[in-house]
């Protein structure tokens, strides 16, 4: 039984019908509903912690859409689970594969970011101050990327960018 048909809260539930109903009236392929549902059940998994099943949605999803924008979303979700799993190396493989497909998408660009700011600690710990450098400006290159698309997001990035000299005057409003 497919995820969708098994939520047991009341919005799961009424997500499910609303998309399901307006998936029945928009005029798309029958793949690309069977994708979209794919999609859906990935999420609710992957928002239950089911990530092997969140994962096997996503792929077939994956497989069967064609919107070159939805294939980014789809991702974009799959880099999410990478990351919180800690392959970070595979994470960032991801979000780069979603930012070429849609260049628009400051999420992508700011958990890129948080991957290179993430690692960057790990070298200031283990004492190497040249390579955690590199990993910080890289995460500063990509954080100053995400604000020019999202000014109002990311404070905390913009915080850390002002304080430690690595901002662009040209990103802050």
């Amino acid at each position: 039984m497919p995820r969708s048909q098994r939520n047991d809260n009341f919005i799961d539930k009424t997500f499910t019908v609303m998309a399901d109903m307006i998936l029945k009236v928009l005029p798309t392929s029958k793949a690309a509903k069977e994708a979209f549902a794919y999609y859906r059940d990935g999420m609710s998994a992957q928002g239950d912690g089911e990530y092997a099943e969140a994962m096997a949605n996503y792929e077939e999803a994956l497989r069967l859409e064609k919107d070159p924008y939805d294939r980014s979303f789809i991702l974009y979700n799959m880099g999410l689970i990478f990351a919180s799993n800690g392959d970070h190396n595979k994470a960032l493989e991801l979000y780069h594969q979603a930012i070429e497909i849609s260049p628009r998408m400051p999420q992508a660009l700011n958990n890129i970011a948080v991957i290179y700011y993430h690692l960057g600690e790990i070298q200031q710990e283990e004492g190497d101050n040249e390579a955690a450098e590199e990993f910080f400006d890289k995460a500063a290159d990509y954080w100053q990327r995400a604000i020019r698309q999202a000014p109002n997001n990311y404070i905390e990035a913009q915080n850390w960018m002002k304080t430690t000299g690595r901002s662009k005057a040209d990103i802050f409003f």
